[in-house]
Formats: C-alpha cells, sequence, structure tokens
C-alpha cells in the first residue's frame, strides 16, 4: 500500500523546515531566519518503529494577509493537510500563542485530522518549560515539547504520528494481479492509451494539459493476465505549476508510483526526451520500479527505416541512468502496438521478482573477477568473498569484500552487466550493497 502521509504546518518562522531535515535526516529543506524561505511543498521519506512514511514540509500558514505569496503558500499547505493522514502543527515556544497560531489550529480543528501539537525551541533538557502549558489554550491536546536543532522530543512526536496511521493492510488486489502506473509529463497521452487499453472512455481526454487531476485505478483483465492500471495527472516542472490542483496532483503521482510493480513512462515522439521526462523517469528508477519507455504519438511522426534507430539512440542517451528499460513505440490514438505491452509488462514485472541462489551468483563473480581483476590502491588489492542475494523488486544483491573503500564504481557496474548478460534483469534496475569483512548479513 502507498505510504502515509504527514504534513507539518504552522505559522512561517517557527522551524518546519529545521523539523522536516532532523526528521528526514537530510538538509533537504532550505532553513533561513526569514519568514516565507518555504514557498512549496517538499517530501522526504522517513521510518519510525517500522513504519515507512512520507513527510510534506509546507511553506507557512498566514491566515490573513494581502500577499499573494503568502497566500499562495498558505493554499500549498491546505492541500497538505488534505492529503495528510497525520498533521504536525509547529508552534515556538519563544514567542508563545499568537492569533495566527490560533487561527491555524481552528483550520486543523475543521479538518477532523490526527494533529500533534509540537512546541519548538525547546532546547533544554529538564523540567518541563512553564511556557508550554500556555499551548493547551489551541485545543489540540497535550503539546510535545521539540527541539529541531537538537533532536529532543522528536521521539515522542513520531510515537504519536505512527499510532495515528492507518492499518497496515494488504492491497485488496490478487496476487497475480500487476500495478501499472502510467506516468509521464502533460498532454502526452496517458489517458488515450488508458482508454485504448481499456476498450472504452474510462478517462477524460483533452487537450488541455492538466485534464487528469487524481491518480485513478483501472482493472483489466485479458488473455496476459490482471492488471491494475494507474492512470495518473501530469507531471510538469514546478516553476511552470502555478494551478494549486495540479500541485497536489503532482504528489499522487508520486504516491501512484510508490504503489506499482511497474512503471510506463510515456514520452511524446514530437518531443524526444524532454528535462522533465528525466526527472520522471528518474522517480521510477529512484524507486527500484520495473519500467518501459514508451514513445507515444508514433503515427504523426515523418519517419523512414531508420527514424527508429535514430530515436532508440536518443532515448538511450538522454535516459543513460536506465539502459535495461526496453523501449516500445505506439500509437494510443490507432492503437499500434499497444497490444504488444501486455507481454512486456509481463516479461519485466516477472524479472523485476527474480531470485537468483547464492549458488549461481558465485559461480557468475568467479568467472567476472577471473577476467577482469578486482582493483588495487597503493598495493592493496580488492579481495571479493562472496555475494548473495536479500530481495526483489528490484533484485537486491549483497558483496562482500576485505574493504569497501577498494571497491571502485566502475568495478561494481562492471558485476551488474556480468550479473545482466547472465541472468537478462531486463526492464528493472539493479541494487548492489557493498560490505566488508565484519559487517554483519541482514
Amino acid at each position: 500500500m502507498a505510504k502515509p502521509l504527514v504534513a507539518i504546518v504552522g505559522r512561517p518562522n517557527v522551524g518546519k523546515s529545521m523539523l522536516f531535515n532532523k526528521l528526514t535526516g537530510q538538509r533537504t529543506a532550505i532553513v533561513e531566519d526569514t519568514p516565507g524561505v518555504t514557498r512549496d511543498r517538499i517530501y522526504g521519506d522517513c521510518e519510525w518503529n517500522g513504519r515507512e512514511f512520507t513527510l510534506i514540509d509546507t511553506g507557512g500558514i498566514e491566515p490573513s494577509t494581502d500577499s499573494e505569496i503568502l497566500l499562495f503558500m498558505r493554499r500549498q499547505a491546505e492541500i497538505a493537510i488534505e492529503t495528510a493522514h497525520v498533521i504536525i502543527m509547529v508552534t515556538d515556544v519563544k514567542v508563545g500563542v499568537t492569533a495566527a497560531d490560533m487561527e491555524v489550529a481552528t483550520m486543523l480543528l475543521r479538518s477532523k485530522k490526527p494533529v500533534c501539537l509540537a512546541v519548538n525551541k525547546c532546547d533544554s533538557i529538564g523540567n518541563v518549560n512553564p511556557d508550554v502549558y500556555e499551548f493547551y489554550s489551541l485545543g489540540l491536546g497535550d503539546p510535545i515539547e521539540v527541539s529541531a536543532v537538537h533532536g529532543h522530543g522528536t521521539g515522542d512526536l513520531l510515537d504519536f504520528c505512527t499510532e495515528h496511521f492507518p492499518e497496515e493492510e494488504e492491497e485488496e488486489l490478487e496476487d497475480d494481479v500487476i500495478k501499472v502506473a502510467i506516468v509521464g509529463k502533460p498532454n502526452v497521452g496517458k489517458s488515450s492509451l488508458l482508454n485504448k487499453i481499456l476498450g472504452f472512455e474510462r478517462v477524460i481526454v483533452s487537450d488541455m494539459a492538466g485534464t487528469t487531476r487524481d491518480a485513478i485505478d483501472s482493472y483489466f483483465e485479458n488473455e496476459h493476465g490482471k492488471y491494475c492500471f494507474i492512470d495518473t495527472a501530469g507531471m510538469r516542472r514546478k516553476s511552470k505549476v502555478d494551478d494549486m490542483i495540479e500541485r497536489y496532483s503532482n504528489m499522487r503521482s508520486i504516491n501512484a508510483i510508490d504503489r506499482a510493480d511497474v512503471c510506463l513512462i510515456l514520452i511524446d515522439a514530437n518531443e524526444g526526451v524532454t528535462e522533465q521526462d528525466t526527472k520522471i523517469a528518474g522517480l521510477a528508477h529512484e524507486a527500484g520500479k520495473a519500467a518501459i519507455i514508451v514513445v507515444n504519438k508514433w503515427d504523426l511522426v515523418v519517419k523512414d527505416d531508420k527514424t527508429m534507430d535514430k530515436v532508440t539512440e536518443e532515448i538511450r542517451r538522454d535516459l543513460g541512468y536506465m539502459p535495461y528499460a526496453p523501449i516500445l513505440f505506439i500509437s494510443a490514438l490507432t492503437g499500434q502496438r499497444v497490444d504488444k505491452l501486455y507481454e512486456l509488462i509481463n516479461a519485466v514485472n516477472e524479472q523485476s521478482c527474480m531470485r537468483i541462489t547464492t549458488g549461481m551468483l558465485n559461480n557468475v563473480l568467479a568467472d567476472a573477477t577471473a577476467r577482469v581483476q578486482p582493483p588495487t590502491d597503493k598495493g592493496r588489492r580488492l579481495k571479493i568473498y562472496y555475494m548473495t542475494q536479500i530481495s526483489v523488486k528490484p533484485p537486491h544483491f549483497v558483496i562482500f569484500c576485505n574493504d569497501a573503500r577498494l571497491f571502485h564504481f566502475s568495478y561494481q557496474r562492471y558485476l551488474e552487466n556480468q550479473i545482466r548478460a547472465t541472468f537478462g534483469l531486463q526492464g528493472t534496475p539493479v541494487k548492489i550493497t557493498i560490505r566488508q569483512k565484519g559487517d554483519k548479513e541482514e
């Protein structure tokens, strides 16, 4: 199932971005002692007590303002509140309860969502700061003292969040149903492709970019198998996204990738690979999803016998980080080669689920190291002991060696290529973890 969402909200300059960085463990959000620095939602992956979730950082909410930017930030925070399972409201113990805090709290109470009241900047350890009691007046329950700088109180805050997450339930789909996300920038033909697959107007189709607002699930069965197609709103560059609902749709698209087994990455044949295409494909790659690059609108391209090879070469160059993904040229309008999608989906999903025995892997490893000797550094040679697979979707291999620092990236890529040459693994990324002697095996 998709990860639960937690939104961090509050008035400007209470430390939301610093808390976001502390909880995600990385400096993703800009932190500046000036109100209004965070103007858009920022997302980060978190894990607490075995539960993974997505954290959303938002711009500060100014309930009463004439500033266009602050109104924009308020609407962004409202969208985050609408989509979140749990909300963290951040306040400032040094300033105390303000009129803006009261209005934000009223907005949260109307949402009827679980709200964790975090009183930030409680940097001292020991007795409860008496100023914290003032925050009971917000009507959001017991305040939790936190320090975004030092991390005090974040455990209690995360305990509250995980207690209010929806129950972990298995997807209500049969095991043999493959979940397929159709992703791409706006107006590339995602809804048209889904309608062609289903054989009827399941989704509104329009030339206007951004017609599809939500991720829509459509169940489909044919002689090739059972599928759940997830049509998503087109994702475009942030600088071009002025419509609030479309920004909300971007988050739904990211969640669709997270839920999917296979991603169909649609590219407009007339435009080729754009910068936004590389970012969307990168989301699927980083999520470890099996992927197929689908070049749509092929019927509109003026071509000769060399055009397909030329376009394939350009795609391989522009999406160089995913050479494993097969490329299929289609026309969602005419149905050209759409029927070939099913066999490809089945194939890449099967490859993503492939398990390889440790014995077979180490036979490949022995042959590969005999062909190309492991690298040396200052007279010290890399020694590789063995390799094993620890998970699937995507296939994840662990290689044990004498010193991980000697394991150059180029040699790791060489071993990955040898694994692919032997076992295929077409359409799926491969994850390799390097461990040195003494590290514990998962």
